[in-house]
């Protein structure tokens, strides 16, 4: 009883820290929460949940022990804030919403804003899902499952349909009134929207031109018409580059004939859409996630590795057709993979710039030829500072004047490949329609490591006559 007193008289969390001076989380304070859902101690436990943001959240809970995960919800009940699983890898989210009486489950959704909610549901399969979903009002079930009907990385399905309509006919101050005389508006919004009775798409007021305005303005003299939308198909890809370029920080969202159905927001399509990116350059699934099994990863990087194994042979066997030369001079076994590796290096940094550029629609047919030339003349440049480099390393190593020259007219060639290996792969395979970010590491590895092999021998072979 007189903890709880000293609870209500002082923040919890004032006295009882999460994280450290460095940001994570603090070992004492995890243990403490684990001793209270040993104990059973609900109060204490509500009374952190409720200090805590739903992102802290998720890190408490990703920190406790999996057995503790599922008590913790059933301890916290009504307090418990379900968005914080959303804050979990998917695997351990599905662990959690597993064990829970599908009753617990529709409860939280119940708090949940849309985009959230769906967001929470479709880890699951269609049959806990339905379970969940039969608990729901009918009015909320049937907007989660349109929501959940559409395509998984569409608009469509990371909308929220919570958002404020009026008539373009009101006033700025009949629309303010009914702002504050409406209980359940979205607990976060930028801008109202304008439709017909049909709830057609008519314009958005900014909520700063909207409070900026006196009460008799009429709302028609506000209301932007060219105001920039998503279609609900839209990719998430396309609406995270619209709203990059655009500057949004929400999106209406409008059907196929031009109804309002919901409004997309910033933190709906950018983390998710970098996070696919990046996974993709190291060709792993974008679903893949931190707390997967060993065997669900291996499997899901498998392919790749196959494709590069292929490729690696291939790029082996430019070396078995310069068998004999590297028998008689052991140097060049040593420095060839001096010339790939400085090739791929190249390579990498090219398209890595490449790929963003493509995903963000900064390279296209109209700058390609130039972009292209600009890429060739530094990977020469640069081809040109490391031969000098690498030539007089080479001759003070081994002592042979002429293995500098070899090796420096190696590493030009195999600068200039990468370089433009690194920017027409991914061009090619984005004119193919093939994901660049996940197909190119593989094809520009193989590029530069054949060129530069084949290169480096071959001059060596011309230079030495080495037969």
């Amino acid at each position: 009883m007189a903890e709880q007193m000293d609870v209500a008289e002082e923040s919890l969390l004032e006295r009882f820290p999460m994280r450290g001076e460095d940001g994570e989380i603090r070992r004492e304070f995890v243990e403490r929460i684990t001793h209270a859902i040993k104990a059973d101690d609900a109060p204490f436990l509500r009374a952190v949940v409720a200090e805590l943001h739903e992102a802290d959240l998720g890190d408490l809970i990703a920190a406790l022990d999996a057995d503790d995960r599922v008590k913790l919800v059933e301890l916290t009940a009504t307090d418990f804030d379900f968005s914080a699983l959303n804050e979990l890898d998917v695997a351990v989210r599905e662990e959690i919403l597993e064990e829970l009486e599908p009753e617990t489950v529709a409860e939280g959704v119940r708090e949940l804003e849309s985009d959230d909610a769906v967001e929470l549901l479709e880890t699951l399969d269609e049959a806990d899902q339905e379970q969940i979903l039969d608990r729901l009002p009918p009015s909320e079930r049937d907007a989660l499952e349109r929501s959940l009907d559409y395509p998984e990385n569409s608009a469509g399905r990371r909308m929220q349909t919570e958002f404020i309509t009026v008539p373009r006919g009101w006033t700025v101050g009949q629309a303010i009134d009914y702002m504050r005389e409406t209980p359940d508006l979205p607990d976060r919004f930028y801008e109202i929207y304008a439709v017909d009775p049909a709830k057609h798409w008519q314009g958005a007021v900014p909520l700063d031109v909207l409070l900026r305005s006196r009460r008799p303005v009429p709302l028609a003299d506000l209301i932007d018409e060219e105001r920039r939308r998503v279609a609900v198909t839209d990719d998430l890809e396309e609406v995270a580059r619209l709203f990059g370029k655009y500057n949004l920080v929400a999106a209406p969202v409008v059907d196929s004939e031009n109804r309002l159905v919901g409004v997309i927001t910033i933190d709906d399509v950018v983390e998710g859409e970098a996070d696919e990116e990046i996974k993709a350059l190291g060709g792993v699934t974008s679903d893949e996630e931190l707390s997967d099994r060993v065997w669900t990863i291996a499997k899901g990087r498998f392919n790749w590795l196959l494709v590069n194994l292929a490729t690696a042979f291939l790029a082996s066997s430019v070396l078995g057709l310069f068998e004999g030369q590297l028998e008689k001079m052991v140097a060049l076994a040593v420095l060839a993979p001096i010339v790939a590796s400085q090739g791929g290096n190249a390579a990498t940094q090219t398209m890595t710039v490449a790929v963003r550029a493509l995903a963000t629609r900064e390279l296209g047919a109209t700058n390609a030829f130039r972009v292209v030339m600009r890429e060739s003349m530094v990977g020469l440049v640069n081809g040109i500072a490391f031969a000098v480099i690498t030539g007089i390393a080479a001759v003070a190593w081994f002592g042979i004047p002429g293995l500098g020259l070899v090796i420096g007219l190696a590493i030009i060639c195999n600068l200039v490949a990468g370089a433009l290996g690194g920017i027409l792969i991914p061009m090619f395979l984005e004119r193919m329609h093939a994901d660049p970010a996940v197909a190119s590491g593989t094809f520009v590895t193989t590029v530069t490591d054949v060129v530069g092999f084949f290169s480096f021998l071959g001059i060596a072979t011309l230079w030495f006559g080495l037969r």
